[in-house]
């Protein structure tokens, strides 16, 4: 494996609105950039991620007003929650700090100073809504009304949450103050601009570089295309924030100082630690800058951002990388069904690692939106970490603390297989790389399918029973602890805290860099348990915890299924709804075994393509020999509950038809198709 030059990388993800606890959404921006930074540290670079709470604006300046206290100690209250919820998702930040600061002050100021010097701040009269009672501007969000489009009463000032339609809040139908109830007037006031027009030319070059996904690029071309407008970064007292230099009475918009809080951020980690500061904000310099975003703030960091920074002389971001909105069973979350899940909330009932590895499953490089089926996901983690994975570890640790003083041979048995694992290596680091988890993750999982079936295939167990077979059982247990140690070098960056278990038991690092040296004549530590699996009454009891009382929730209760009346034919009806829920896909069979004491079941091993690989037992022995099996396509149900067997358990149903004994015919599907297609 080729030796890599040490990068010096800076790794940030959007901040968190300082008003409200952390919810699985943002543990999904948070676990993606954790991964990325992770995998950076394990191959050796210096790579650092910071953070911070997005603490000021008129909605935390309210909020504090109601709860009785100052802004201030609202902020405070929030990001020890923040940094708590954080840390219970095993986040490893190097500094997580917030925009109200003395270097956020600083920066911003500074910033602005130069925008201005350079004759990039415009001054205009603007008109505004305006509550006479409370004596502040108001925002579209703190107007409501009634939709002047479909006449829907309580809708906000920018657009109708029942029809849709869009508009400005001078539209609305009589139109009151959200905060106090008052009718709204308009006034003027001097508003600061930033002339981004100005900045046409250097952010189509940017968004024609490789710094931004296409999809990405795309998106804020619409807005290129249809001419840059003047972006309004002032906002009038009374308003929580950094007063705009000069001009009292005026505040920095929060979106103007949330994104400097990236610097700040790393500037107050830099005076805390003494690392260097100003060759990751100067241009042309050797460091590396990366911003982890939703795709709802794209057009702040797509755009404004980097027109800001080059404007100010300081270095623009190496690239950009937003992904989805999560949802919960394929919709959105929702609070009244329990799956707006907070952080706390999940921490409460379930272990970090498994979100982490299930979101790891499921992230690519793309901005496509990530579902947590609740179903899935308990069938993943049970399957693939603790049914493939930790599997490995647990059935070759009993023999070698028996029989072997928890020492591994002197002489690798197989070679060529470790060799395969190791070399597979670069290809997954180019997978982390490239954020393409869900490939990567793919990839270990199929290697530790290998593993599995290598120590099927050898049987320790029977080994064990059999005279003179002892040095026989002594390498292969050792073979799989070295299979073993290579799987877990490669899932460090997405289970860090199975990975330290799993280091004390091997007595070696996991680092990447430590990849190529096999455990030889090595002395283990005893073996604990890694990883518990998901029992579903867990994820019951947080859907429990996270629904409000039911006079709390606006959502309507779903009313029951009517039943279906029987049917007059041979067999009963079902409704097509019911039948749409099969979730059925090609899968390959990479795998075929007889199940010992089985009369009719083979063990199929299938590659679904992203939905990873399951292991399914089907009753076609009569008809099929192992190997005629891989390398064949064929249909499966892949959302089937996993059934626990006498053999193991079974994740999926393949589907077959014919009369049965040797007429038993799996479906194949036709050529061309691809491990994971959907079957319509």
């Amino acid at each position: 494996m080729a030796a890599h030059a040490a990068r010096k990388i800076l790794v940030t993800s959007a901040l968190p609105y300082a008003n409200g606890p952390l919810h699985l959404g943002h543990m999904l921006e948070q676990v993606q950039t954790d991964i990325w930074v992770r995998f950076q540290k394990s191959r050796g670079h210096d790579c650092l991620y910071v953070c911070a709470d997005d603490a000021h604006g008129t909605a935390i300046m309210l909020a504090a007003e109601k709860l009785g206290i100052s802004p201030e100690q609202h902020i405070d209250n929030m990001r020890e929650q923040h940094i708590r919820d954080s840390d219970g998702f095993l986040i490893d930040f190097a500094n997580y700090y917030s925009t109200h600061s003395p270097e956020n002050h600083k920066w911003s100021e500074e910033i602005y100073q130069r925008l201005k010097a350079n004759s990039h701040i415009a001054s205009r009269e603007i008109t505004q809504a305006f509550d006479p009672e409370r004596e502040l501007f108001l925002a579209d969000r703190f107007i409501k009304g009634t939709c002047p489009r479909c006449k829907t009463s309580d809708q906000y000032g920018d657009n109708c949450e029942a029809c849709g339609a869009t508009y400005s809040p001078a539209d609305l139908i009589d139109p009151v103050s959200a905060i106090s109830g008052a009718t709204p007037v308009e006034r003027e006031s001097t508003h600061f601009f930033f002339k981004l027009p100005e900045f046409e030319a250097m952010l189509k070059a940017w968004l024609d570089s490789d710094t931004l996904q296409p999809q990405v690029a795309n998106k804020l071309r619409e807005w290129t295309d249809a001419g840059l407008q003047e972006w309004d970064i002032s906002r009038d007292a009374p308003y929580f924030g950094f007063e705009i230099p000069g001009e009292p009475g005026k505040y920095f918009y929060v979106w103007l100082d949330a994104p400097i809080g990236y610097i700040a951020s790393f500037d107050n980690y830099c005076q805390r630690t003494g690392h260097d500061f100003d060759s990751y904000l100067q241009p042309g310099g050797d460091t590396e800058l990366y911003h982890f975003i939703g795709k709802d703030i794209i057009n702040f960091h797509g755009l404004f951002w980097p027109a800001m920074l080059h404007s100010a002389g300081l270095r623009t971001p190496t690239a950009i990388f937003a992904h989805g909105f999560l949802t919960v069973n394929g919709t959105k979350m929702s609070k009244s069904r329990g799956t707006f899940i907070n952080a706390s909330t999940y921490l409460a009932h379930l272990d970090a690692e498994y979100l982490r590895y299930y979101f790891a499953a499921k992230l690519g490089d793309s901005v496509d939106d990530i579902d947590l089926n609740l179903e899935d996901f308990i069938q993943r983690v049970n399957s693939d970490v603790v049914g493939k994975v930790v599997n490995i570890a647990s059935r070759c640790a009993g023999f070698l603390r028996k029989g072997f003083d928890n020492t591994l041979t002197a002489e690798c048995a197989e070679p060529a297989l470790l060799a395969e694992f190791i070399d597979a290596g670069e290809a997954i680091a180019t997978l982390y790389e490239r954020r393409e988890f869900n490939k990567a993750i793919r990839e270990v999982i199929a290697l530790a399918d290998k593993a599995n079936q290598y120590i099927d295939g050898k049987k320790p167990w029977v080994l064990a029973k059999e005279e003179g077979r002892e040095a026989d059982v002594h390498a292969v247990c050792s073979v799989g602890v070295n299979l073993f140690r290579v799987l877990m070098t490669y899932l460090k960056p997405v289970l860090p805290a199975m990975a330290e278990k799993s280091e004390a038991f091997l007595n070696t690092s996991l680092d990447w860099t430590a990849l190529e040296a096999p455990l030889l004549n090595h002395r283990l530590a005893r073996f604990k348990p890694l990883i518990q699996r998901i029992d579903p009454k867990q994820v019951e009891a947080m859907l429990t915890a996270g629904k409000p009382a039911a006079d709390d929730s606006k959502e309507p209760a779903a009313k029951p299924a009517a039943k279906p009346a029987k049917a007059d034919t041979a067999s009963d009806t079902i409704d097509f709804e019911d039948f749409a829920k099969v979730d059925l896909r090609v899968g390959l069979i990479t795998a075929a075994d007889h199940v010992e004491g089985a009369d009719k079941l083979l063990q199929l091993t299938l590659d679904l393509g992203d939905l990873g690989s399951r292991q399914v037992f089907a009753g076609i022995k009569s008809a099929y020999q192992p190997e005629q099996l891989v390398g064949m396509h064929t249909v499966v149900v892949a959302n089937l509950a996993p059934r626990k067997m006498r053999f193991g358990v079974s994740e999926g149903m393949v589907l077959a038809a014919g009369p049965g004994g040797k007429d038993i015919y799996l479906l194949q599907p036709h050529d061309g198709a691809k491990p994971g297609m959907q079957v319509k």
